[in-house]
């Protein structure tokens, strides 16, 4: 088993290491598995991967060849933020954000490869279907049936700050090195979050900078890393992340490929627990402490414990919402809560 890289935090535990023999195994791990593992070589042989293994020029001329004739995003930071993709002093997002076609993007690439003082150029979440012809298709995930959202990054050496995804998360590294550290769902008061609406992808991310942790300020920061393990991801590795896991993404070397593959084990029509947490802070948070304890009954009664009484009073057929949902009945409730918001 590998060992976990000392540059940062000598003392973590690694993330452990799965043999997979076949699809049928990875799926298998994949719905028992509540904690991280490792594959090494689980897509070794995606010819992107063998693309990059000859050179990161080869692996750009890849997609660059099937790239659609449209605008990729890339989100530029300056060289003495050494990669790390966060805020500013003002809480502002310390990196501007561009478009252009891709072989425009990689001839900056090209231009400033290995190159000191470099600017750091990032490519997150382009969604490869949408961006790609051919890409999905010759390199195809090994998730069976599931039908994952399909993400590709590029970038430098970038440092992206702790955060965690509601789906299931299967990140596959197919061109330079990557670093995971990853904390269970539990230690987000550990990693002092940030703002829960302005973020830099979506997601709240933790304050601390991994490279030089601020213990006086962040001091619950070495109760996280006693819960942290580390992945280090060569090409054609992959590493799973189960929901709600937090993740410090490193990519390592001067040109950096990931694929990834988000998947919900949850009905399509189910809601976004975040927009429900939003929601609360503005309908519970700033209650008397007597409400919110009424309102904590509730939310335990009907949504976290969910017993049957809860319903058996009801006669079937008439308990409205607190029937099981279906698509139907999960669009009238969307549609309901829409009315009242804009109301």
């Amino acid at each position: 088993m590998a060992e976990a890289d000392p540059s940062i935090f000598p003392a973590l535990s690694v993330v452990p290491e799965r043999i997979v023999r076949d699809e049928a195994e990875l799926d298998a791990l994949l719905k028992s598995a509540r904690e991280p593992f490792l594959v090494r070589g689980l897509v070794a042989s995606w010819p992107l991967v063998k693309a990059g293994l000859k050179s990161n020029s080869a692996a750009r001329t890849y997609l660059v060849d099937r790239a659609r004739p449209v605008q990729f995003a890339i989100s530029l930071g300056p060289p003495e933020h050494n990669g790390r993709m966060f805020y500013d002093e003002e809480m502002a997002m310390n990196f501007r954000m561009g478009k252009g076609k891709l072989s425009e993007i990689f001839a900056g690439f090209e231009k400033h490869e290995a190159q000191p003082g470099a600017p750091t150029a990032y490519l997150g979440s382009i969604d490869i279907r949408q961006h790609f012809d051919g890409v999905a298709e010759e390199n195809p995930p090994p998730l069976g049936d599931r039908q994952p959202r399909e993400s590709i990054w590029i970038g430098t050496a970038t440092r992206i700050a702790a955060h965690n995804d509601f789906p299931d998360n299967l990140a596959c590294c197919a061109a330079g090195k990557r670093r995971f550290t990853l904390f269970p769902p539990d230690q987000f008061k550990n990693l002092y979050l940030g703002p829960l609406d302005n973020t830099p992808a979506g997601r709240p991310i933790s304050m601390v900078d991994f490279d030089a942790p601020d213990y006086e300020r962040f001091p619950r920061f070495a109760d996280a890393l006693e819960h942290a393990q580390v992945a280090v991801l060569e090409p054609g590795d992959a590493v799973f992340i189960p929901s709600m896991w937090w993740h410090h993404v490193e990519g390592l070397a001067e040109f950096n490929i990931l694929v990834n593959y988000w998947w919900r084990d949850v009905p399509s029509f189910a809601g976004d627990p975040q927009t429900a947490l939003n929601h609360a802070i503005l309908a519970l948070r700033d209650l008397p402490d007597k409400d919110k304890a009424i309102w904590r009954d509730l939310f335990d009664h009907y949504v976290f414990e969910n017993g049957p009484d809860s319903i058996d009073h009801i006669p079937a057929g008439s308990r409205g919402i607190l029937e099981p949902l279906d698509s139907a009945s999960a669009s009238r409730l969307r549609a309901f809560l829409l009315r009242m918001l804009n109301s």
